[in-house]
């Protein structure tokens, strides 16, 4: 064996070594993530919501919701068949085709419905994506990494509640520079977005900003807590999800 390869054997035995025991020294050294946990964030073991649509059941109602939602989010403000949207308006037809009755009260047929992403148990959206861009978090919401997204859509095409929407164009030519929230990233052209259920408000301790926004119209909670605010409306009302039969299992509960 030469001198060279001896001394490449060795080199490569000695990386080898610090690879391995590299974590046994950042686990020494406090175990710390390079990322810091706000203690006043919140948290739980499936995050829910559940709508009054008695309370909440006007378009200019919903709207004004979804403005504080796109205000904060720096949703590019796209209308037609390129729209982006996180928070929207729609008929009981549209939202709850499953549900159709005739006999239902004429005012609930004239009501508009809050959608957003559901953020559902058995997201089906998460198995169809190859990169890993969207994923289900610990606390059950349905996350998106813009950084990982290649504009694919099978994501889209994989919700059955058109949750999702496509940056066809690039966003920050359809945002008010001088009104963006600096606090939140702005998104790229070719990547898909959707409502995240405030994830960066319950990690410092605040709800969902359309939770805030609608006097009590809206509830948010933990799911698998039977003490949650959540679970005592679910407990005390007859509530609907939406395409119940696709079994996703939505985590968004509409009061009727």
């Amino acid at each position: 064996m030469n001198k060279n390869r001896r001394t490449f054997i060795k080199l490569a035995g000695i990386a080898a070594a610090g690879l391995a025991v590299a974590p046994k020294a950042m686990a020494s050294s406090g175990g710390h993530s390079p990322a810091s946990v706000n203690p006043e964030g919140i948290h739980a073991k499936q995050w829910a919501m559940v709508i009054d649509t008695t309370k909440l059941h006007t378009e200019e109602e919903i709207a004004k919701l979804a403005d504080v939602c796109h205000s904060i989010h720096n949703v590019p403000e796209v209308h037609g068949k390129q729209e982006v949207k996180w928070l929207w308006s729609d008929s009981y037809a549209h939202s709850f085709p499953e549900q159709e009755n005739p006999h239902l009260a004429e005012e609930v047929h004239h009501r508009a419905y809050a959608l957003l992403c559901n953020h559902c148990e058995h997201p089906p959206c998460v198995r169809v994506c190859p990169t890993k861009a969207t994923f289900k978090r610990p606390d059950g919401i349905v996350a998106m990494d813009y950084h990982r997204c290649i504009g694919c859509r099978y994501c889209m095409a994989a919700c059955p509640y058109g949750s999702r929407s496509f940056n066809w164009g690039e966003p920050r030519k359809n945002l008010d520079l001088a009104k963006l929230n600096p606090e939140f990233p702005t998104r790229m052209r070719g990547v898909v977005e959707k409502c995240n259920f405030c994830v960066e408000r319950l990690a410092v301790g605040k709800m969902p900003a359309c939770v805030e926004a609608s006097e009590g119209a809206i509830v948010f909670g933990d799911l698998y807590d039977p003490e949650s605010d959540v679970r005592k409306v679910l407990r005390e009302k007859f509530t609907i999800r939406r395409k119940p039969s696709v079994g996703t299992e939505p985590c968004v509960y509409y009061v009727i």
